[in-house]
């Protein structure tokens, strides 16, 4: 009986005694794939020699629960993969420990009430300590599930800014060839007159800055009328109405657009003391729309009625809005406009052109 007792209290001192031990050889090696090994056995190990000692299950009130703590360490440090093994592990220890139970039973004369006290004791030791390691990780992972979507949410307001709604929802679904076709879209192209001389006379970041500032409110006024931003090139501005979403007001809403740029240019130039003057084109027919490429994703628009957009606007006068005579047919009645007659387009010939002046 007393040989029992002693192995009883000399159990702990010998887990500190190889804790310390591990704890120096890490200091001198430096591999923590050798203390963690060292730690993980000891926990496993110790409370089911514990148990042994103190005569079963019931005697030793369940302190072999602690064991449990090995693979559920292993799991947090070593992950999924590694920690099956100690897990394993421990479920063996748990079967050997209940088939010599019986033969254990009664090695020492414990008190019912001191048996109970442990039992409690090992039972809330071992759940607070679960307890506070998952929290921790759930912590951990609600954190990091935050911070995921907070990236999410700024990728998918990135890919916003690069391609329609409709079809990044393509792109994310795994489209990867898109390629439509639109019978009745209104484009309008609008550049900067001049712009390459004030360019020349302006510092590269004061250029980008005024381009932004001006191109910003465009881009309001085309989000306002629920319009389709295409793509700047140097201070060319494009935008689309009908495509990628079809409406049938589309002339319409484009026209509109056209004019309230010019009213935002001139605000502007009052508000900056410049005198910018701006050529816009419109023009309306079928195009082809899709996105090119595999990286840096680019939505574009192909087709005559874009070729004759962009040359409705370097044939325009300077602060003159002109449109082709399909959309005039669909825009009279609704503006007024003032025939052009004939005028040369570069690779068209005579086309009738006409500029848009305010809305009826």
């Amino acid at each position: 009986l007393g040989e029992g007792y002693a192995m009883m209290a000399v159990a702990p001192y010998l887990y500190i005694i190889f804790s310390y031990v591990s704890l120096l050889i890490f200091y001198r090696t430096k591999r923590f794939s050798y203390i963690t090994f060292t730690q993980l056995v000891m926990l496993l190990v110790m409370p089911f020699f514990m148990q042994w000692v103190l005569g079963g299950y019931e005697a030793s009130s369940g302190i072999a629960i602690w064991a449990i703590l090995s693979p559920i360490g292993a799991l947090m440090i070593l992950g999924t993969r590694q920690s099956t093994p100690w897990f394993l592990l421990f479920a063996a220890l748990a079967a050997i420990s209940w088939k010599l139970n019986d033969a254990l039973m009664g090695t020492l004369p414990i008190p019912a009430h001191i048996k109970d006290t442990f039992f409690l004791m090992n039972i809330m030791g071992t759940a607070c300590i679960l307890y506070a390691a998952m929290r921790y990780f759930q912590s951990q992972k609600e954190r990091t599930m935050q911070e995921l979507a907070i990236e999410q949410a700024r990728s998918e307001k990135l890919l916003l800014n690069v391609l329609p709604k409709s079809i990044a929802s393509r792109l994310k679904e795994n489209d990867m060839r898109i390629a439509d076709s639109h019978d009745n879209v209104t484009i309008l192209f609008a550049d900067i007159a001049g712009f390459t001389k004030i360019s020349d006379s302006l510092p590269p970041a004061e250029l980008v800055d005024l381009l932004s500032q001006l191109f910003s409110r465009f881009d309001q006024l085309a989000a306002k009328h629920g319009l389709e931003k295409i793509k700047t090139i140097g201070d060319g501005y494009m935008v689309v109405g009908g495509a990628p979403e079809a409406r049938p007001d589309h002339a319409i809403v484009i026209a509109r657009l056209a004019l309230e740029m010019q009213q935002a240019l001139a605000e502007f130039n009052a508000q900056t003391g410049r005198a910018l003057e701006m050529r816009i084109g419109i023009s309306t027919g079928s195009v082809v729309a899709g996105v090119i490429g595999t990286s840096k994703f680019a939505y574009d628009l192909w087709g005559d009625s874009v070729n004759v957009a962009a040359r409705m606007e370097q044939a325009a006068p300077k602060g003159g809005i002109q449109v082709s005579e399909v959309t005039y047919q669909l825009l009279k009645g609704h503006f007024k406009l003032q025939s052009r007659g004939h005028i040369e387009i570069k690779g068209k010939g005579e086309m009738s052109a006409y500029l848009l002046k305010a809305e009826l």
